[in-house]
Order: structure tokens, then C-alpha cells, then sequence
């Protein structure tokens, strides 16, 4: 049974179709899925949400009769690349696939398709290959809107219901983006900007770094390390004679992290200078608490208990012969041809809402949040 955002997404009319040039199935000879082995490849350990990813994913294939082969690359893609070769090696009916480089991976998808392994790429798309069958994440460009939404609506800009605020600017803006070899990056950057850049063009958003374009702002491997760097970096540069930042886009709560710790370095989060609006994205742990205490502003949550329920039930439709749910089958081009998606709706988080966001839904415990 899905979760109840699904179906309430199914029931809006999206969109059931698949791309029957694509479809792949187990071994037609032997007619049968039991314990047939599905390889999963996740990024890496070092952020909590993709061992939540991997957890929840291999315990619902495993429920479905499945073998399942787990495997982390910690940010290393020779590794992933290593890994999905061994699980061609061992036979693996099906890939699902979250990369680390969208791009690194065009002989090891080649080498499935050649051994008649459907891929299904999971939250991140794997691009420039025509060997990828289907697509499961969240709609990206609307978690960029919400990020964004949420920065000017803590900021004052903007009120709750959309309509104008009593801060009329200038405010001090900086801009994050993620990792440029994700494509996801792209996706929550443009987002936010559709939003952001029409307030920075009247003046009433000012970035005094004055570094707006992606490339300039993304951070590579979304490593928090970086982020506080390049925060400090921007304090020291733009933000000397008594200016201050007021708010921050981040698009990841490992970065938010990151770029608060530089913030309160440099003074922020004590006496008459708060912190600035921080954004973030994926409700881990330490972002939720930090949320909380008044220190970021506000996350983003991707449930990925029902990503992965979306992307264990493509695989066995897939490996069973049929064809998976989609919802979208125009957005998401990975330089080579549209991969057929399924979507999924993201929620803002903040203070006010997190309790019946996280707990109440049994993502997390209080426990876990004190």
C-alpha cells in the first residue's frame, strides 16, 4: 500500500504510462523472479539520509522475495564503478542506481545493457547514457521553489499566504548551490531562482559577494568542509564594516551545518547578531535539531521511505514483465533521450511543523530529536 502523499498524487490525475522501448525483464527462459538479485549502489555513508535510501530499499525488496547486493562508495567513483561491474559479474537482474558523478558511468550501464539488466536511477539521473529505463525522485525543481519560498518568507520579503512582506531591503543575500556533477544541483538551483532573482533584480535581494552564477556558488561533493570555507571566504571578502548576511540558500543541510559554523565563527548566533535565515534540505538529524534551537531556519524533507517504496515497486513491475507507474515522461532528459519518472511531492520544514512533519509520521522519534 503507498503512503498516503502518493496516492494522494496517483489521485490527482499524474500521469500511469511507461516507455515500452525500454522495458527489460528477468530471464524470460526460466519465467521467474524468486530470488532474483537486485544490485543497489548508493553514494555514501557519510550523509544519513542515503543509509536511510539503502536501508529502506533493501528491506522492501527483500519483503518482495528479492536477494538484494547493498553497496556504498563513499564518494568514489571507481568504486561505483567497481561495484556496478560486480554486480553485472554476479548476475544481478536489475540495477537501481544513486551516483555519484551522473556522467561516470556510461560503460558500466553499457555493459548492462548488453547483458539485458534494466537500470532504474534512483534521486540523482544518470546522464549522457540511453541505458537508463526509469527515473524515481522528488520533483527538484519544486524543492529549489520551496528553499527559496522559505528564505524570503523568513526573511520578511514575503508573507506565509505569498503576498508581500514589511521587508522591503536591501537584505543580504548569499547563494549555495550543490555538487556540479549532480544533476540534481541544477535542478533545486534554477528552482530557487526562478524565485529569487525577480526580488535580487528590484534591488530588495542584495548578493554583496556579488557570486550569483552556479558554477561560482555550486560545491563539489556537497561537502560541508568546503561550504564553511567558502562562507568564511565571503564574510572576510563582503561582509567587513559592520555589514551582515541575513539570509543564506542552501540546498543541504550537511552545507547548512557547514556554513553556520563559519557564521558563528565570525560572531553570528550571539548577543545583539542572530543568524542569518539558513535554509537546507533532507531533515537529517543534526539540521532538525539545529531547527529547533533557532539556528536554521528551515529544511526540506524527501520521505525516503516512500522513494524508496516508489523505486522498489518499478523494480518489480520491471522484473515481473510489466510496466511501472510514471508520472512524468517530459522533464527529465539525460543528454541522450527523456527517462520515464515518477515524482515525488517534497515539504518545507520548519520550527512550526516539524513535529507533525517528522514524528507524528514516525520518521523520526523525540527521542531522536532532543
Amino acid at each position: 500500500m503507498r503512503f498516503p502523499r502518493i496516492a494522494a498524487i496517483a489521485a490527482a490525475g499524474l500521469v500511469l504510462a511507461a516507455c515500452g522501448s525500454t522495458e527489460k525483464t528477468v530471464d524470460q527462459q526460466s519465467g521467474s523472479t524468486e530470488d532474483a538479485l537486485v544490485g543497489v549502489t548508493m553514494p555514501t555513508r557519510s550523509s544519513e539520509r542515503w543509509i536511510h535510501d539503502g536501508d529502506n530499499i533493501k528491506k522492501a525488496l527483500e519483503a518482495k522475495g528479492y536477494q538484494v547486493d547493498l553497496q556504498y562508495a563513499e564518494n568514489d567513483i571507481p568504486t561505483q564503478a567497481n561495484q556496478i561491474e560486480n554486480q553485472i559479474t554476479k548476475k544481478a537482474k536489475l540495477l537501481i542506481v544513486a551516483s555519484i558523478d551522473g556522467t561516470a558511468l556510461t560503460s558500466q550501464l553499457q555493459q548492462a545493457a548488453d547483458a539485458k539488466i534494466p537500470v532504474i536511477s534512483y534521486d540523482r539521473l544518470i546522464r549522457n547514457s540511453p541505458n537508463v529505463d526509469y527515473y524515481a525522485t522528488f520533483d527538484n525543481f519544486k524543492v529549489g521553489v520551496q528553499q527559496a519560498t522559505s528564505l524570503l518568507t523568513g526573511l520578511e520579503v514575503v508573507n506565509p499566504d505569498g503576498s508581500p512582506g514589511p521587508a522591503t531591503g536591501p537584505v543580504n543575500i548569499e547563494l549555495f548551490a550543490g555538487s556540479p556533477d549532480d544533476n540534481n544541483a541544477t535542478f533545486f538551483f534554477n528552482g530557487a531562482m526562478s524565485v529569487l532573482q525577480p526580488h535580487i533584480d528590484k534591488g530588495t535581494l542584495v548578493v554583496r559577494s556579488g557570486q550569483t552564477d552556479f558554477r561560482t556558488v555550486s560545491i563539489l561533493r556537497w561537502d560541508p568542509a568546503t561550504a564553511q570555507r567558502r562562507m568564511e571566504d565571503i564574510l572576510t571578502s563582503s561582509y567587513q564594516g559592520g555589514a551582515l548576511v541575513q539570509g543564506v540558500l542552501s540546498p543541504y543541510d550537511g552545507l547548512s551545518i557547514g556554513i553556520l559554523s563559519a557564521l558563528k565563527s565570525n560572531g553570528y548566533g550571539g548577543g545583539t547578531t542572530p543568524y542569518p535565515i539558513v535554509t537546507g534540505q533532507d531533515a537529517e538529524v543534526a539540521s532538525v535539531k539545529s531547527i529547533i534551537a533557532g539556528e536554521q531556519y528551515s529544511t526540506i524533507q524527501k520521505d525516503t521511505r516512500e522513494l524508496a517504496e516508489v523505486t522498489v515497486d518499478m523494480a518489480d513491475a520491471v522484473l515481473k514483465g510489466g510496466k511501472p507507474e510514471v508520472n512524468n515522461e517530459k522533464d527529465y532528459d539525460n543528454g541522450v533521450k527523456v527517462v520515464p519518472s515518477y515524482l515525488l511531492e517534497p515539504v518545507i520544514v520548519g520550527k512550526d511543523n516539524y513535529k507533525q512533519v517528522l514524528v507524528d509520521s514516525g520518521y523520526y522519534t523525540e527521542d531522536q530529536l532532543r
